[in-house]
């Protein structure tokens, strides 16, 4: 059984989706709705950067969609590749909404407008350059859970992220994130910081949490035509109003990714295929386990060759 995952922040790079804007004229179209609709030239970020600007999730979340819709369509008009019946549909925070297009619920418009809201929301949440996110590796989510509680008196960190076996993603205020990495060095554990420009899936995003409520009040949400999902409860909507309120939650909740692979395995999946830029998903799934298989679809000569 297949299952379709789609990327979130972290994924982007100057000149993703080149190949496909070079080799197909849709792909152009695509570039060009998005930057109709948007505005503003997202294609020109896009291809031409630079990667700090790129890097703003402003621009980041649309612009990840866009190459994820991008290959989509590619595969739906150039391929037999959607007449697959797949499993579920899920996608890392921003990739739900791709997940949600590429299943029907939402137009490309939609999408894109929604995450034009949501990236300003979440940047404006806490001023540019003010908050971050650190990756803490090799060590179990309920130990660094622990070591956050216990110091959160003094430290304001959250977990923000449960990705894979080994890797976690913890958000907050880079003065707090540099106390904490003093404790980490302290402890000998592993940690990066993330080239992010706020502190997603935390409650410092509570006010892109009030917006993000009012801008999906007035959306229509069809069903989707795959089982999505949820990044919030790590297994599948029930329903569309269950589709918009877990949307709104996802802004200041964990990714609880790990937890949704797993369950999607246990529901059958043996077969991954991550649609859109990197191979980051690609890696989190064979670290939570190793016996799946993983294809990952962000080169033409991806959608060439693709057997499943």
């Amino acid at each position: 059984m297949i299952s379709l995952v789609f990327p979130g922040q972290g994924s982007q790079k100057v000149g993703m989706g080149l190949e496909f804007y070079n080799k197909y004229e849709l792909a152009k179209q695509i570039f060009r709705d998005a930057d109709q609709i948007l505005g503003y030239r997202i294609s020109d970020i896009i291809l031409n950067g630079p990667q700090d600007k790129l890097n703003e999730t402003t621009f980041t979340q649309p612009a990840i969609y866009l190459i994820g819709h991008v290959i989509c369509e590619i595969l739906k008009n150039e391929t037999s590749f959607f007449e697959n019946k797949f499993s579920f549909f899920a996608g890392h925070s921003l990739g739900e909404y791709t997940a949600l297009t590429a299943s029907n619920s939402i137009s490309f418009e939609q999408g894109l407008l929604l995450l034009k809201n949501r990236g300003e929301s979440m940047q404006s949440a806490v001023p540019l350059g003010e908050g971050g996110m650190l990756a803490v590796l090799g060590q179990d989510p309920e130990e660094i859970n622990k070591l956050i509680k216990s110091n959160f008196d003094n430290i304001k960190c959250f977990l923000a992220n449960d990705n894979s076996i080994g890797q976690l993603i913890l958000s907050g205020k880079n003065s707090e994130l540099e106390k904490f990495e003093k404790i980490l060095k302290e402890k000998k554990i592993k940690n990066i910081k993330l080239p992010v420009s706020a502190p997603f899936h935390c409650e410092l995003m509570g006010k892109a949490t009030i917006t993000m409520r009012k801008v999906l009040s007035n959306q229509e949400i069809k069903e989707p035509k795959y089982k999505i999902v949820s990044n919030v409860t790590a297994t599948e909507y029930s329903n569309t109003s269950e589709i918009k309120e877990l949307l709104i939650k996802q802004i200041e909740s964990p990714v609880r990714w790990r937890e949704s692979v797993q369950y999607m395995i246990s529901k059958g999946t043996s077969n991954f295929i991550e649609i859109g830029p990197g191979k980051v998903l690609s890696g989190l799934i064979k670290r939570i386990n190793k016996d799946v298989k993983v294809l990952n679809l962000d080169k033409v000569e991806d959608i060439q060759d693709i057997k499943i």
